[in-house]
């Protein structure tokens, strides 16, 4: 079973400096339909002005990633982290028993990035921060693991039994996953359009997926980008 969210159909705010998509229910966007799936809680398609951002806040029992897109985010946070991240690089943040941290958007350009929040399997863990670079090539005609509970092939660690994958194709290249009894997915389109079986997805499209074996994704135009959630 495979249940689309279509793009046009996300929650929508825009705020001048910060133009913002939400898969599902945020802030103070509601809808009881679309709460999360699964440990899944947040995908927010946000599009941040030059140099603007978010003031130094709060988060607790979360595990927070933000993947960028284009342009370049700085982060800075109660546990002494300062760095910037950019495109093809994957951040997680554990807020744990609680994280004060800032973010902004690059001097010059336009950020386009997603964050991602999930549940963690316990709370009040220990607030910790990871950062790692997946190169394009590594993507390139594969799903490549980009974070998991184990840390598995240089993924960044993820307090849930959650796999996610990151992926670039080329018009016509495919690439297949199979799930696990009792095992979820939720697919994400960065950029570009996929065949999932049988279901077009394109930009900003995400599907909940149940009850499936095998996910057969094609790619229907060039340097398509995804993301793929493997969940309990």
């Amino acid at each position: 079973m495979i249940n689309i969210r279509r793009s046009k159909e996300r929650g929508k705010a825009n705020y001048g400096w910060l133009d913002t998509n939400y898969t599902f229910s945020f802030s103070n966007y509601y809808d009881p339909r679309f709460m999360g799936f699964r440990d899944l809680r947040v995908i927010n398609e946000d599009f941040i002005a030059p140099d603007q951002g978010f003031p130094t806040h709060g988060h607790r029992d979360m595990e927070i990633l933000t993947y960028v897109i284009k342009g370049e985010l700085s982060h800075k946070d109660s546990m002494g982290n300062g760095t910037r991240i950019l495109p093809n690089e994957v951040q997680r943040m554990t807020a744990g028993t609680g994280v004060l941290h800032s973010e902004y958007s690059s001097p010059t350009d336009e950020t386009h990035l997603l964050q991602i929040w999930i549940l963690p399997e316990e709370e009040n863990l220990t607030p910790g921060y990871e950062q790692t670079y997946f190169p394009p090539e590594d993507k390139q005609g594969k799903l490549k693991l980009v974070a998991s509970r184990a840390g598995t092939d240089g993924s960044v660690t993820i307090h849930q039994d959650v796999n996610l994958y990151s992926s670039i194709l080329a018009t016509g290249e495919t690439v297949e996953h199979n799930l696990a009894e009792n095992r979820h997915a939720w697919v994400q389109i960065v950029k570009g359009e996929i065949e999932l079986n049988g279901e077009i997805l394109k930009q900003g499209d995400g599907a909940a997926v149940s009850d499936e074996s095998l996910l057969k994704i094609r790619s229907l135009a060039d340097e398509t980008e995804f993301l793929l959630f493997d969940l309990n």
